[in-house]
């Protein structure tokens, strides 16, 4: 969402109400805070009327001192006053502190597992920068919002409000002076909150590109050198980082108004004090104590003024960041319900897709009325040109993505209305490109907690990957980096099977997962195909026709429809795309033997 003049006031009206919500959990600690803080207060505004009851009452009119109306209970007294000041001060740091922690891990987890369910549709169209700015740095915003700014907000506004009445008990008309200059401020403060406002929506949304730029560049860095794309790429980032930095130094500009600005005031307010209060002393109308409480009372009525001056820019950043928070949590409607739906004890493997059409955007169709059936235990085979919609069939059976017409049938059943999860525990899926996540290779083939080391090891030694886990010394337990880079692509794809043959799947899917390996792998992996597929249907999306001639079935597909159906003798004998596939991968191969042999 762009957040525009029309929507921003009802989106700012319905964080703040989601932030409430988020606090009231805390609601004790956040009330103990506030009582402490009200202690403090209270310690702040008897401090200068201690110290003007010693001058004007000892220093000036040299009252005489008997009991506990002394000099030296007046400093007891001031000292009690600090000492109890700190120590709340102190309990209500602590306070809110843990609160405000306990609320952003719970928000954490609420963003984490909020993308975690995000359907792959809303994934596709926006980046993983913007969801990792979401989960980090707006997170941090509103943490610092919680944890420092809440509270001290509460602090100052009472404290105004302490100092206001005592400002008006000892004097009116000083206090009326003293207040002359706090609508230059406020007019100050609101000319500035519209434009503070808008710089920091475009800072984040520009640390949100940062982010996804650093975190795509990290991964495609193989590319980039091999390609001698470095200073492309640097151009690319510097040109982000040019305007990152423009935002930044704006709002440091814009800051750099507010605190000199109250302090200026505070001086103009004690400067008119001092030549009004000073005729007034000089004609005994004025006690000197009580000019310096009114100085003192100034300086502490600019402080709260200067710190929410201060504060207002986080506020902001804060709200901002709210604002993105929840635009991401707001999303509950299209979040996928994993366990919403016909709870299956086994699905037997039976796949049919009646009349199906499916185009992401809603407009161009990758798959235009496709049908097909495959019963339990059988082996398709889908081939065709890149773009023909082979993976997106795949997609499509998993469940990850929705069909615009017809439907699709997972043993009989429509596979929308079978819960996600019990359909996905029953399908298995070997990528060309294996993703491995860091760890160790024991939970990357478990991925949960429910498979046992036994269990680990037979998928293991049923996928050939056993040979690769003897050579490590720490085992199954071997360390695994980031995406799995310490291995080769052959024995990432050897790990991947094994991790399907763990789950016991009844649908096994290979998205060509021998065409990135060397010859002696792939022979390791057709062995491993003959193990997984048993009992298994199996679906296979294959680059080299060789390796699926004994395929039950073998799908053609081009620009979206199927064109051709049978086995492979079949299509053959049918003469048709399928063999001119065949006779130009055969043309190919033999130049690269012939080529080989000379």
């Amino acid at each position: 969402m762009i957040f525009t003049e029309s929507n921003q006031k009802l989106y700012k009206t319905h964080s703040l109400k989601e932030l409430l919500k988020l606090a009231l959990p805390h609601i004790n600690k956040i009330i103990g805070a506030a009582v402490c803080v009200l202690l403090v207060n209270a310690a702040l505004l008897v401090k200068p009327y201690i110290l003007k009851v010693v001058i004007d009452d000892f220093l000036v009119k040299h009252k005489a001192q008997s009991g506990l109306y002394s000099i030296t209970t007046m400093g007891i007294a001031y000292f009690t006053v600090v000492t109890l000041g700190g120590l709340f001060s102190i309990l209500q740091i602590n306070l809110i502190n843990r609160a405000g922690q306990e609320i952003m891990r719970n928000l954490r987890g609420r963003v984490f597992k909020t993308i975690q369910l995000l359907p792959l549709s809303y994934l596709d169209k926006n980046s993983s920068g913007r969801l990792i700015t979401r989960a980090t740095n707006d997170v941090e915003a509103l943490s610092e919002m919680y944890t420092d700014v809440i509270i001290n907000l509460f602090k100052d506004v009472f404290l105004l409000v302490g100092i206001i009445y005592s400002m008006v008990a000892l004097d009116i008309r000083l206090a009326l002076i003293s207040f002359t200059v706090v609508p230059l401020m406020i007019l100050l403060i609101f000319s500035l909150k519209n434009r503070i406002r808008r710089n920091f929506t475009n800072m984040k949304s520009l640390i949100g590109k940062i982010n996804g730029f650093m975190a795509e560049n990290i991964s495609g860095m193989r590319v980039v050198q091999i390609f001698r794309a470095e200073k492309e790429k640097e151009k690319e980032f510097l040109n982000l980082n040019e305007g990152y930095f423009k935002t930044t130094k704006y709002q440091v500009w814009l800051n750099s108004f507010l605190r000199p600005a109250s302090d200026v005031f505070q001086s103009l307010a004690v400067a008119l004090l001092i030549w009004y209060g000073m005729g007034k002393i000089s004609n005994h109308t004025l006690e000197i104590g009580v000019l310096y409480a009114f100085t003192s009372y100034v300086k502490q009525f600019f402080n709260p003024i200067a710190d929410l001056a201060d504060n207002y820019t986080t506020i902001q950043s804060a709200m901002v960041s709210a604002d993105r928070i929840f635009e991401l949590l707001d999303n509950q409607d299209i979040l996928e319900e994993l366990d919403k739906g016909i709870e299956l004890d086994k699905i037997e493997g039976k796949i049919e897709f009646k009349n199906v059409w499916f185009a992401y955007n809603d407009k161009d169709w990758v798959l235009k009325d496709i049908s097909f059936t495959l019963n339990k235990g059988e082996t398709a085979a889908f081939v065709g040109e890149t773009g023909a919609g082979k993976t997106t069939i795949i997609s499509l059976i998993s469940g990850l993505y929705k069909v615009q017409k017809g439907e699709i049938l997972i043993d009989g059943i429509n596979v929308n209305d079978i819960k996600p999860r019990c359909l996905r525990k029953s399908i298995a899926v070997v990528l060309q490109d294996v993703f491995l996540f860091s760890g160790n290779i024991k939970k990357n083939i478990t991925l949960n907690d429910e498979l046992d080391e036994e269990t680990v090891l037979d998928a293991l030694k049923s996928s050939y990957a056993m040979e690769l886990i003897d050579e490590l010394p720490e085992g199954i337990h071997a360390p695994v980096m980031e995406r799995g880079n310490t291995f080769s692509s052959g024995q990432r794809q050897l790990l991947s099977f094994a991790r399907a043959l763990a789950h016991n799947p009844s649908i096994f899917v290979l998205d060509e997962a021998t065409s990135n390996i060397d010859t002696q792998t792939e022979k390791l992996i057709q062995m491993a195909i003959g193990n997984v597929t048993k009992g298994r249907t199996t679906v296979i999306i294959a680059h080299r026709l060789s390796t699926i001639r004994n395929s039950d079935k073998i799908i053609v597909l081009k620009h979206g429809e199927i064109i051709e159906m049978g086995n492979h003798q079949e299509l053959v004998d049918a003469d048709g795309y399928y063999k001119c596939m065949l006779e130009r991968q055969n043309i190919c191969l033999n130049t690269e033997l012939e080529f080989i042999r000379s």
